[in-house]
């Protein structure tokens, strides 16, 4: 039987369909870059290189899946004829979450220079890569485009905006983008409290919330973490914040869960940090850190190892770079030096966890307190990489407190290698002038003085706060002369006269007993 002409271009058709659709599938299966270039060399030869559907795929597939290999995806994309702003949007948002998102900025480019116009999606993953680098530059000029494409009104692309000045610092300018939005979403609420909490600006997160509520926008799980993070420390904020999780029956999932744990123990709250703790049903590793930490740093070093060995013990959740800082303020605490290098130890063999600059300042921490002087300074010297001045200053700390134990000197050196490394700050220069006069070398404490104030370096003021009726109030050493703060000093003033007369009828007693 002779086929017809139409007949066999029927066949042919159907067979390109069939090989088409069956890349498609081994597309939608694809794991590894392996198998990608696999699938990119049977297109190949099914003659399907010229399908932009099919390229479409592939450049998302090497852009945004788990088989993400960029530099293919860009090769793939240049050498596309038929390319759309959606394919050129899929590559810059692969960049964005890469080790290189400064890359977006190149793909905005290309598209520009192939008279490829934009859509409202390309902005948001430009603005999220500047974000990503802290690019206030690329971010404005970026900005500059949006308002030219008249994608400004756009919802996302504010949200984005927010978030590029809120990472670089800028919070009135994101604060700016906020209030000039005409379409908000609770990710734009979100957005803006995340920008003014990561810049210190507590008081403004908390009116913007109040603000929120008053919208009638109702807060999510990411609402009450972001105010969490911001009561650190103010628990009677706290307290408040996790009143209107349960008031507002937000299920208490590990993250949620978390975010309590961590503001009650930054708050001294250990009562209620252990109390959320232990009714969580799911516990992840930020968990169990967070409550160790908690435990370590106010004071309850035994429980927190005994937490330690409790998570190691009964649970599947593995310790993290965060767990071992907790263990070590434990051990520094109690003075567990062996213990301590046990774990120092542990976290790098068993757990595969290199140590940073931070555990090495806390191992150093640990035999320092321990008035273990020679060993810190020897474990410093046989650091893998240069110690940092936070490091040399926990020695110098501890070199203070047991100076009748430092019979080689190290303070001395210690001391000349931190003015080596910071020259110019103040505290190295106090530091060094306090250790003179422990040791009654006036001439020197008075000569380090004397550079102080010929170089114009000021001391940083002592701080202390205190928390009243759900606010935090910052106290400086020094005399304030604001009107609220008279009666204080007032009342100071009296607590010292009332010492002076114990402490002389202390004396007049002793004396009288001999």
């Amino acid at each position: 039987m002779v086929l017809s002409s139409e007949s066999t271009a029927k066949i042919i058709n159907s067979s390109f369909k069939s090989k088409k659709h069956q890349c498609l599938v081994l597309l939608k299966l694809c794991s590894s870059i392996k198998h990608l270039l696999q699938i990119h060399g049977q297109i190949h030869v099914s003659a399907l290189q010229a399908d932009s559907f099919i390229i479409s795929e592939l450049i998302r597939v090497s852009s945004l899946s788990h088989a993400k290999d960029l530099s293919f995806a860009r090769t793939l994309l240049l050498h596309s004829s038929d390319s759309t702003p959606s394919t050129w949007n899929m590559l810059s948002r692969g960049y964005s979450s890469s080790d290189s998102p400064v890359e977006s900025i190149w793909v905005y480019s290309e598209m520009k220079r192939r008279g490829i116009e934009p859509n409202k999606l390309t902005f948001p993953f430009l603005l999220k890569a500047c974000a990503s680098f802290f690019g206030l530059t690329a971010g404005r000029q970026i900005q500059v485009e949006v308002l030219k494409h008249g994608f400004d009104s756009d919802v996302y692309v504010g949200n984005n905006l927010i978030h590029l000045y809120g990472s670089c610092k800028k919070a009135f300018d994101a604060r700016k983008v906020f209030d000039e939005m005409t379409e908000r979403n609770a990710v734009s609420w979100n957005s803006i409290m995340t920008a003014l909490v990561e810049n210190g600006k507590l008081s403004l997160a908390i009116e913007c919330f109040l603000e929120m509520i008053r919208g009638r926008f109702f807060p999510d799980e990411t609402t009450m973490v972001i105010l969490l993070s911001a009561c650190a420390g103010n628990l009677s904020l706290g307290k408040l914040v996790h009143s209107q999780v349960m008031v507002r029956e937000l299920e208490l999932n590990c993250r949620l869960g978390t975010a309590l744990v961590d503001m009650y123990a930054k708050s001294g709250g250990l009562e209620y940090a252990r109390f959320v703790f232990e009714r969580m049903y799911e516990k992840n590793v930020w968990t169990w850190s967070a409550m160790i930490v908690g435990l370590a740093q106010n004071g309850f070093a035994e429980e927190a190892l005994e937490l330690f060995s409790k998570m190691m013990k009964e649970s599947s959740v593995r310790p993290n770079y965060v767990t071992f800082l907790g263990v070590f303020c434990a051990c520094s605490h109690t003075g567990l030096v062996e213990d301590g290098y046990k774990y120092f130890h542990e976290m790098e063999k068993i757990h595969k966890i290199k140590p940073m600059m931070i555990h090495y300042g806390a191992m150093v921490d640990i035999l320092g307190r321990a008035g273990r002087l020679n060993e810190a300074y020897d474990f410093i010297k046989k650091m893998p990489f240069q110690p940092d001045a936070v490091v040399w200053r926990t020695l110098l700390s501890a070199c203070s407190i047991h100076h009748d134990e430092d019979d080689k000197g190290i303070g001395e050196k210690v001391k000349k290698r931190l003015i080596e490394l910071e020259p110019y700050r103040s505290g190295n220069l106090v530091i060094v002038a306090n250790r003179f006069a422990e040791a009654r070398m006036w001439d020197e404490a008075a000569e380090v003085r004397r550079v102080m104030k010929e170089s114009k370096m000021k001391k940083i003021a002592g701080e202390s706060c205190l928390e009243l009726g759900g606010s935090a109030h910052r106290f400086f050493s020094g005399y304030d002369p604001r009107f609220e703060y008279v009666s204080i000093y007032e009342l100071l003033d009296l607590f010292k006269l009332q010492l002076a007369s114990d402490n002389h009828l202390v004396s007049t007693d002793t004396n009288s007993s001999f």
